[in-house]
């Protein structure tokens, strides 16, 4: 069988490196492609990969072709996701609701401020529309040569619904078209819940547990025999590992003093605009200093930074802060994982905001402690996902409103050591669901093998009448000076920015051939100007 593995970026294999070995251990062919490149590192994983498995193939897919129909698709698409961030389930998450305005053109931005379209029946009857007028958009002439020239007997996509401007669900589309089986894999624990929506559904739906499996169904339209429940393959590579070297020579490795216990702060990624991280890991270990607990004050402090965040640690000066070090990359290559779970396995507790290195502390039997201050709060209350981690099946994490109430919890669990049953029933619902002695990717690749002998026909749809005359509104208003501006989207603002940018540049040049002194200023200007983009 021949797997086709679409992804964003690279990055995106990590959680499925172990799903790639296997389908080339067992005598599949795996090609990996990807849409652009990626800037954290994945290529390495890929190139590893490939190295390892003579079946394993990697290269760059192409794009749909960018035209009047296309580009208008892209914001149809936004425009839906508005729609689903106005239902009621997400009245508390605002800065889902702001961040799908700010990327959805202008008539579906203005959707947020009004109250009709949050009436049940109207807000369905939009969402039809749009979804109408998109699929009466022409498919791909380009990515069905692609998957022609390709021959897969499967197509798997990750992430599907985390991107903006992608073209991986014209990829599912023109699989269909062309009869090939298509399967979603889900990325993250999150994804479900705070990406873009599933706009056209895979023949499967790969999923973590039932939690998820509900998610697809009643949030994405999945019908529930179309969603797989495998566990989540992408924490198997932690359960019954081990430490790749003693403490002492990790604490040495990392320039902390083995004498006593150390904290693991693990990283974030949280919306964009959001308050710098590293400013507050600065408070939190100024706390730490200060608490009346010797063990906690004097505690080393080992940081790990997102690796989509480093550039807040950017001029930060943490020299001067006794037994603090900020380590580690993106746990993508053999030496980085096993840096990683040493990190964890070594640590006396973790602390973070919200991210999904939580459940890897719990797998590696740590205790997990969260910060929930009201400068975070859109990143953790302000989601869907986070109370996962807090609730089923009693929860992972101890979380704290304030640091003075974390210092306290800190307290405590450094004082208790963690027991190797404190997570478990956690990790059996969210992780491991089949049982925590039953890994996911044999599942997982089980599942994408009885795929093979899935009935699939080419399917190619018929946007019908109504499509068709929607699509034509839509084109005509878009190409109307009057109501051009209606269809401007995120892109376009940033492109229209940029254009008047380079108009005032030229403009100041012009002024500045006329007279060397204004040449001098235009020139400063510029200069600032640009140290502030």
């Amino acid at each position: 069988m021949k797997v086709l593995f679409f992804a964003r970026h690279a990055t995106y294999f990590r959680n499925f490196e172990a799903v790639v070995r296997s389908l080339a251990d067992r005598g599949h062919h795996v090609h990996l492609a990807v849409e652009r490149a990626d800037a954290v590192g994945g290529a390495a994983l890929v190139e590893q990969l490939a190295a390892g498995h003579p079946t394993v193939t990697h290269g760059a897919a192409p794009p749909r072709e960018r035209n009047e129909s296309t580009v208008l698709s892209g914001k149809l698409r936004l425009a839906m996701d508005v729609l689903r961030y106005l239902a009621p389930e997400y009245d508390g998450a605002i800065r889902l609701r702001e961040r799908a305005a700010a990327r959805a053109p202008f008539f579906a931005a203005r959707w947020t401020a009004g109250s009709l379209v949050r009436i049940g029946p109207v807000r369905r009857l939009l969402a039809a529309a749009l979804r109408r007028a998109e699929r009466a958009i022409p498919g791909s002439a380009t990515i069905e040569a692609y998957l022609r020239d390709q021959r897969p007997d499967l197509l798997v996509v990750t992430p599907l619904i985390g991107v903006v401007g992608s073209p991986q669900p014209d990829y599912i589309r023109a699989a269909k078209v062309l009869g090939v089986p298509t399967a979603l894999a889900v990325w993250s624990w999150d994804h479900l819940t705070s990406k873009a929506l599933i706009r056209d559904t895979p023949d499967r739906v790969f999923v973590w547990n039932e939690i998820q499996k509900d998610e697809a169904v009643r949030l994405h339209g999945v019908p529930p025999p179309a969603v797989v429940v495998t566990g989540a393959q992408c924490f198997d590579q932690w359960f019954d590992r081990t430490p790749s070297r003693t403490r002492e020579v990790f604490c040495s490795t990392v320039g902390l003093p083995a004498a006593r216990p150390y904290v693991l702060y693990v990283g974030s990624a949280l919306f964009g605009g959001s308050p710098s991280e590293a400013a507050f890991v600065l408070r939190w270990i100024e706390t730490l200093r200060q608490s009346p607990d010797p063990a906690v004050r004097s505690a080393g402090i080992l940081v790990r930074p997102h690796p989509q965040r480093m550039h807040e640690w950017d001029g930060l000066e943490t020299s001067s802060l006794a037994d603090v070090v900020v380590w580690g990359g993106n746990p993508v290559t053999d030496q980085a994982r096993a840096d990683y779970f040493d990190s964890l396995a070594h640590s006396a507790a973790v602390v973070g905001l919200n991210t999904s290195a939580f459940i890897e502390a719990g797998i590696a039997r740590r205790p997990v402690l969260a910060i929930v201050p009201d400068e975070f709060s859109d990143n953790q209350d302000g989601t869907l996902h986070f109370h996962y981690l807090t609730d089923v099946a009693g929860g992972l994490l101890q979380t704290s409103r304030t640091l003075e109430e974390h210092e306290a919890q800190l307290r405590a669990a450094l004082g208790q050591p963690e027991t190797a049953d404190r997570h478990a029933a956690f990790l059996r619902v969210f992780v491991r669901p089949h049982g925590l002695d039953r890994p996911a990717t044999p599942i997982f690749v089980a599942a994408l093998e009885d795929m093979e002998s899935l009935p699939v026909r080419a399917r190619v749809e018929h946007p019908g009448v109504i499509g068709r005359a929607l699509l034509s509104w839509c084109l005509r208003l878009s190409r109307s000076p009057r109501y051009r501006h209606w269809f401007a989207d995120e892109e376009d603002r940033h492109a229209a920015a940029w254009r008047q940018e380079k108009a005032r540049e030229r403009a100041a040049q012009r002024r500045a051939n006329l007279d060397p002194e204004a040449r001098v200023e235009a020139e400063r200007t510029m200069r600032a100007r640009r140290s502030t983009q």
